[in-house]
């Protein structure tokens, strides 16, 4: 006895069984997904292009030259630094209820001490702080 044709006819059956079940259970399965707004949002900031920084940072040191809850007089004292060094660069930072007057970009620790140990007469509390600095100038 030759089963051969009775098997392939019993293959073609379960094949046309599986497809038929298959498309009728997709369409009766509707799936609905409700997502969160929030999810759109995430994913547009994760896909935003961020430009490199365009100023570089190492870390070093600055000078804290005085801390004043006077605007006015934060700039006083930035005026007579930058007569005395006018290459040397100043940054004013506000952390209430101070404003903070910081100079230089300073690589190592010797060289914010060789300046702070010539204005240490007219800036008693200068202090030498390590902190992230921009890259130095070259004509210093």
């Amino acid at each position: 006895m030759n089963f051969l044709p009775y098997y392939c006819t019993m293959k073609k059956i379960n094949l046309l069984f599986a497809f038929i079940l298959t498309f009728t259970l997709n369409g009766f399965s509707q799936i609905t997904v409700v997502k969160d707004g929030r999810i759109d949002e995430l994913i547009k900031k994760q896909s935003e292009i961020i430009p490199p920084a365009t100023s570089l940072e190492i870390p070093g040191y600055r000078l804290q030259l005085t801390f004043e809850s006077s605007r006015s007089d934060l700039d006083n004292a930035r005026s007579r630094f930058i007569a005395q060094y006018p290459k040397i660069d100043t940054y004013v930072s506000f952390s209430a209820p101070y404003y903070f007057l910081k100079v230089g970009d300073f690589r190592s620790h010797l060289e914010a001490e060789k300046i702070k140990s010539e204005i240490s007469a007219q800036f008693p509390t200068c202090m030498i702080i390590k902190e992230q600095i921009n890259l130095p100038r070259i004509d210093q």
